[in-house]
């Protein structure tokens, strides 16, 4: 095999391995944009439960309210009691509709974890290749 043979086959294959790592890095790339959307589809989901705890929320302290005068005007315990058991019910609710999209909107929650250990795998069989 003369020096020139030998050139084109180290530039050949220099240029397929070029190739190979630029295919990975687009599919890394777009592996990480899905898992992105997805993520973000998450987060939609867990604003949207915010909102609605917010809405069940102010109903809960209005039936609170409600349960205060009825109980102030009454001084009988039944209506003022029901609304505030209702009230109470309602902010229980909501305090759970809180807690699971706080959860849910944490940054670790949105990061693209799955990419991020393809790409160190990756990273590794090219090393361990080169």
């Amino acid at each position: 095999m003369n020096e020139e043979t030998h050139n084109k086959g180290t530039t050949g294959l220099i240029g397929e391995v070029l190739s190979h790592v630029s295919n990975l890095v687009r599919k890394e790339v777009d592996l990480a944009r899905a898992e992105v959307s997805e993520n973000v589809s998450r987060a939609g989901v867990a604003i949207g439960l915010l909102a609605g705890a917010l809405i069940v929320a102010l109903v809960a302290l209005n039936v609170l309210a409600a349960a205060l005068v009825a109980a102030i005007a009454e001084l009988g315990l039944d209506a003022g009691w029901a609304a505030l058991i209702v009230g109470g019910a309602l902010a229980i609710i909501a305090f759970a509709m809180v807690s699971k999209g706080t959860k849910d909107l944490k940054l670790s929650s949105l990061a693209p974890s799955r990419t991020a250990k393809n790409v160190q795998r990756d990273a590794t069989v090219v090393k361990e290749s080169i």
